[in-house]
């Protein structure tokens, strides 16, 4: 995994023993928790039409991947969203 600049700073302050890591507290922990379900709640329900073809294509990659193809789908979406995923543009 690549670093960037502060990401690598902060490392090698910890290695150098000058960052200590604290125990978050039961609070913090209950906090985190709740956000995480929040964020990874599927709450919303969607129809879509595909072409056969490009479902054939996603189902194998799913099975390649040994996940099921919505959950594949799913992330697809969500990387492009996010911008993790983008569009190639040709010329």
């Amino acid at each position: 995994m690549k670093l960037d600049k502060e990401e690598q700073d902060i490392l090698e302050s910890y290695e150098r023993g000058k960052m200590k890591l604290l125990t978050p507290t039961r609070q913090e922990i209950q906090r985190v928790k709740a956000m995480a379900r929040k964020t990874f709640r599927k709450d919303r329900r969607v129809t879509i039409r595909l072409y056969d073809h490009d479902l054939k294509g996603i189902q194998k990659k799913a099975m390649e991947r040994g996940i099921p193809y919505k959950t594949l789908i799913s992330s697809m979406i969500h990387q492009y969203v996010e911008g993790d995923l983008v569009e190639q543009r040709n010329g």
